[in-house]
């Protein structure tokens, strides 16, 4: 389902690539006692202009006025109900190798109330069957449709070797699961229901490199 702009078309999807840095910038601003600010501070503090962030904000209609600017609360509450931030939210992590085991680590419910409670894995791995320190079990991959049967998931990562990335994505699209956040370089295939978001690590070093190449 995409979110919809006040004039009910789907929202750009780089602006909603940048609500959470909005949401992270209002909530540092609260708490530390920033009663307001403007598009050009709000700019200065992402990385963007000014004029990309009233944009962005237009389609969601007036959220701050003109001559006075943002209200640090409203903006925060705004965009934590717009991201379903006070809502808890269990994750399904697919593959235990070494980006899997650094995910299970990765403290998600510090920052938020995300938080993974379940792994999984085929049977040759060796942690299949154990619990990690954080109390996360690690389940065969064949039991992850009945045990999500009885748990309230409906999202996963997938971070899974590349030849198996579209097998393990058609077990947990068969399993329930509606989002997938995938750490493979694959273009996974999905029903129209269920949402991919890639996230390609590679990809991501190689545009670092060719713009520190490039800078000047």
């Amino acid at each position: 389902m995409q979110t919809k702009t006040k004039n009910n078309e789907a929202l750009p999807k780089a602006t909603a690539k940048r609500l959470p840095a909005y949401y992270r910038l209002f909530k540092k601003l609260y708490n530390d006692n920033v009663e307001r600010t403007n598009s050009q501070q709000i700019a200065e503090n992402l990385g963007v202009d000014s004029a990309t962030v009233r944009r962005d904000f237009s389609y969601f209609g007036e959220l701050g006025r003109r001559g006075y600017g943002y209200e640090t609360k409203t903006l925060r509450d705004f965009f934590s109900e717009l991201l379903n931030d006070g809502q808890e939210t269990n994750i399904a992590l697919v593959g235990v190798g070494n980006l899997g085991r650094a995910l299970i680590h990765y403290r998600f419910h510090e920052r938020n109330k995300m938080r993974i409670t379940q792994a999984y894995d085929v049977a040759g791995n060796p942690l299949v069957g154990t619990t990690t320190d954080d109390n996360i079990p690690i389940y065969n991959i064949s039991d992850i449709k009945k045990n999500l049967a009885n748990d309230d998931i409906e999202t996963a990562i997938l971070s899974v070797q590349s030849q198996h990335a579209q097998e393990a994505t058609d077990i947990l699209v068969d399993a329930g699961i509606k989002g997938i956040l995938n750490f493979t370089p694959q273009r996974l295939s999905v029903p129209d229901d269920v949402v991919i978001q890639s996230v390609d690590l590679t990809s991501e070093l190689q545009t670092l490199l060719f713009f520190m190449k490039n800078k000047d």
